[in-house]
């Protein structure tokens, strides 16, 4: 009578026999945080393309020059954001050479390119509120690539430089030591979100969602890089490595979607120069409206003073 091999192993609750062993959290019932954190993610992927058709479907009816600039730069921010939902899942399988290859690459590339969108549309709008114009797109698009491409050069050395062997074997410190350029793009948003709030008025709307996403990410990061580096360290725990970074890129994300790319796709339409002009105008009419009045007092005061009187046309009349 054949024995059953030592290596086989039974499906967790929740898979079938036919699923392989690396993709047993994708489907394990009693590790929920992997069919929750996957569900977060695949309705995030969703969301990211549905903006994303919405913003390029908007493209025709946006008539503001300033706003239709920046259309460049949301449509990357929202390829990027879209990656990191679909990188989660490589945080959730087991590991594997292509798999930890992916991990370490497109980790630190994926989050460099939302926080390279978000510091130059910091500048974009500090141009614009502060100088009433702002510059073109293609100008944008190239500062964005420009900040990407230094972090995709450094991975590139990184993955090189460490060879085949410890590619599912780095260490906590070195993961966090290839994201210092990401963590100083993600500082410089915040001092330039600040200096938007100080322009006009209409664009501070944009600002503060900028900055209201600059800090709930970097609050975000500060929380990931204590569990990553310490707490897992601290209770004997590196199981919680991946769920730490695979929760990362779906909180994160859904923050890009909520703070920055929903009310940004929101606000395309509006015409910056009617609303720029719009208390100034509106104050305009007040004082014409209120030179007109007074005109029309004194033009009837003056009237009346010229009407002649009937009692004085009817003395000169003879009795």
């Amino acid at each position: 009578m054949a024995s059953l091999s030592p290596s086989t192993t039974v499906p967790p609750n929740g898979c079938g026999p036919s699923v392989l062993p690396l993709y047993y959290k994708l489907c394990d019932l009693h590790a929920m945080w992997g069919v929750v954190v996957e569900s977060l993610a695949a309705a995030g992927v969703v969301t990211s393309f549905v903006l994303l058709v919405v913003l390029l479907a908007s493209l025709p009816f946006v008539t503001d020059q300033k706003r239709r600039s920046s259309m460049g730069l949301q449509t990357g921010f929202l390829v990027c954001t879209m990656g990191l939902f679909s990188l989660t899942f490589a945080f959730i399988v087991g590991q594997s050479f292509a798999n930890c290859v992916a991990r370490r690459f497109l980790f630190g590339v994926l989050f460099a390119g939302c926080f390279a969108c978000l510091l130059i549309q910091g500048v974009r709008l500090n141009v614009v509120a502060h100088r009433d114009r702002g510059p073109q797109g293609w100008m944008l698009c190239l500062g964005a690539l420009g900040l990407w491409l230094v972090e995709v050069i450094v991975n590139i050395e990184w993955i090189v430089i460490t060879g085949e062997a410890v590619h599912c074997s780095t260490s906590q410190q070195d993961f966090a030591m290839a994201l210092i350029y990401v963590m100083l793009l993600l500082l410089g948003t915040m001092p330039v979100a600040v200096l938007t709030l100080m322009g006009k008025q209409h664009w501070r709307r944009e600002g503060a969602f900028l900055l209201a996403t600059a800090s709930v990410s970097f609050a975000i990061w500060v929380v990931w890089l204590t569990m990553y580096l310490y707490v897992n360290k601290s209770i004997g725990n590196s199981s919680w490595d991946d769920p730490t970074l695979a929760i990362t890129l779906v909180t994160n994300g859904w923050v890009f979607l909520i703070l920055s790319s929903t009310p940004q796709i929101c606000m395309l339409t509006e015409n910056s120069e009617m609303n720029f002009d719009y208390e100034e105008a509106s104050y305009e009419n007040v004082l014409k409206q209120h030179q007109v009045s007074k005109n029309i007092y004194v033009e009837n005061k003056a009237f009346t003073m010229e009407e002649p009187n009937p009692g004085n046309c009817l003395q000169g009349f003879p009795a």
